[in-house]
C-alpha cells in the first residue's frame, strides 16, 4: 500500500469534514505529516477539529485533536 497516505478530517463531533481540501494523497508518512504541520491552523479555522492518518484503508493513528493544548 505504499504511497497512499492521507488525512481524514473530522469536525468536533468526529464526523468527516468533506468541504475542506484534505491535501490529497502523499507518497510517505513524513510528507503527510509535513503537510499537516504547515496546514493545521488553516484546517482548524475551516472547522476541522481532529485528523486521522491513514495508509490506504488502514488507520495509522488518530483521531488527533488540532486544538491547542491549554
Amino acid at each position: 500500500m505504499s504511497g497512499n497516505w492521507s488525512w481524514e478530517l473530522l469536525d468536533a463531533q468526529r464526523h468527516p469534514v468533506t468541504d475542506t481540501a484534505a491535501g490529497g494523497t502523499f507518497p510517505s508518512q513524513s510528507e503527510a505529516e509535513s503537510w499537516l504541520g504547515e496546514e493545521w491552523r488553516d484546517l482548524l479555522d475551516a472547522g476541522v477539529d481532529a485528523v486521522t492518518l491513514r495508509e490506504g484503508d488502514t488507520v495509522v493513528y488518530g483521531p488527533m485533536s488540532l486544538q491547542p493544548m491549554q
